[in-house]
């Protein structure tokens, strides 16, 4: 493990007793929690995106207040519904927060999770679709917001306009923020998602869950998802090594309110039934760090990916969530060769 960061849900609303979390507290609060993570010398801060729910929907405006706010710390995704966007605004707004972070941003798309509503997307323009998930929608905007990112002229210019150069030919969108490729990821619940992204060349961000149910655990399923997806990659003859990240539920028990909030949390991989399909899911780690070092050492995808990204209960608040981000990062990732950003 090279790298951690936080994967928040950003969720908002009622916490009982009286208590209200606003979609503002959610966003000044992910604001202060990077901020604190950043001078930690933690790798990455990255969110959830999901429409018509109370959670991060629009995190460009939220990645670029981060940015501009930390020195070190990565801003992200995990991840954008490509099935909602517009590709040419979305690599606008995307090149936008790069420049701005000094090449910090680590954007996740893929075709999205599911949904609170029935075809979402299609409330915001985006119909046609002949996937009853809309995936045909999610590839075909990710493919022009590439060609957009890499610079691809994509509109005539107007030679007798007054804003131009009196030039002809084909106009790329502005700004352009060279390597941005370079840091575009997919995210991919099943082994044939991974390896189209590797055959494209992004970045993979595997799944909270995946698609599949044989009975072997999550760690193994998921460490074979990243091994094919890294064939994939060098199969297709891209340069360099790609990133992978995972996420992980995981909760150092230090204090009595710890084990107050997740000391009953330790549990096995789940299945379940999302989106049709019978899916694993991960197991919550919740223990004293020196057995957390001991589990984590034996999760096999872990081992095989450079990122992890820990899922944070944002309802909690900054003060909780950065001692439970502390905790990990002073007694936890060091054993798993962890070193972040201040070394």
């Amino acid at each position: 493990m090279q790298r951690f960061g936080t994967l928040s849900f950003g969720h908002y609303g009622p916490l009982g007793g009286g208590r209200q979390l606003s979609a503002g507290d959610s966003m000044l609060q992910a604001i202060d929690l990077a901020q604190g993570m950043d001078d930690l010398g933690v790798d990455g801060a990255y969110f959830r995106v999901h429409h018509f729910a109370r959670q991060q929907s629009s995190p460009m405006p939220l990645l670029a207040a981060i940015a501009a706010k930390t020195e070190r710390i990565e801003v992200g995704t995990g991840v954008i519904d490509m099935r909602y966007e517009n590709p040419l605004y979305l690599a606008e707004e995307a090149a936008s927060v790069d420049l701005i972070s000094g090449g910090r941003l680590a954007l996740g798309v893929s075709r999205g999770s599911p949904e609170t509503v029935v075809r979402g997307y299609e409330a915001f323009g985006y119909t046609g679709s002949a996937d009853p998930r809309g995936a045909d929608i999610a590839r075909e905007h990710f493919e022009l917001f590439l060609r957009a990112i890499d610079g691809e002229g994509l509109a005539e210019r107007d030679a007798s306009s007054p804003f131009g150069t009196g030039a002809s030919g084909l106009q790329r969108v502005e700004p352009h923020s060279p390597g941005l490729r370079s840091r575009v990821w997919w995210g991919a619940g099943n082994r044939d998602s991974a390896e189209w992204a590797g055959r494209i060349g992004v970045n993979l961000m595997s799944s909270t869950l995946l698609t599949s149910a044989d009975g072997r655990p999550f760690d193994l399923l998921q460490a074979e998802q990243i091994d094919a997806f890294r064939a994939a990659w060098r199969e297709a003859g891209h340069e360099g090594e790609p990133r992978v990240s995972v996420s992980r539920s995981i909760f150092p028990l230090m204090t009595a309110e710890d084990h107050l909030y997740f000391g009953g949390r330790q549990d096995g991989d789940q299945i379940g039934v999302i989106d049709g399909m019978r899916s694993t899911f991960g197991k919550t780690y919740a223990a004293e760090p020196d057995v957390l070092v001991e589990q984590l050492k034996e999760d096999a995808a872990i081992a095989a990916a450079d990122t992890l990204m820990l899922t944070i209960p944002s309802q909690l608040g900054v003060e909780f969530n950065l001692r439970v981000v502390e905790a990990f990062a002073t007694h936890v990732a060091p054993e798993l060769g962890w070193r972040g950003t201040r070394v």
